[in-house]
């Protein structure tokens, strides 16, 4: 009778100092994680602040990427390092893009 018992015994002990939940976890999610940090430090590098961060990165997650930018920065002001500056310009709105489209087709067609 307690031979029947064994198997479940011994499996819930080899089981119980598992984290199943992190077994089952999909990779991707915890990926996606580490990339937001890595884009919100690199935004505090830059100089950039956590709104444009955001802007710029609308797919990362943005608990990440505020978590990235906070620990940036700490380690910026801890270790007194400056930041640098972006040298790309800033994209312009989809707006703006439409709107200098339509003007130069107005000025081709003469109106």
């Amino acid at each position: 009778m307690y031979f029947r018992l064994l198997p479940l015994l011994a499996i819930t002990l080899l089981t119980a100092g598992c984290d199943i939940a992190d077994l089952m976890a999909d990779p991707r999610v915890n990926q996606r994680e580490a990339d937001g940090r890595a884009i919100g430090a690199a935004c505090r590098h830059a100089m950039r602040g956590i709104e444009d961060c955001y802007k710029l990165n609308e797919r990362a997650p943005k608990t990440a990427v505020y978590e990235g930018w906070k620990e940036m920065d700490r380690y910026m002001r801890e270790n007194k390092i400056e930041g640098i500056a972006s040298k790309i310009l800033s994209t312009p709105n989809s707006s703006e893009v439409m709107l200098s489209d339509s003007a130069a087709a107005g000025k081709k067609t003469g109106n």
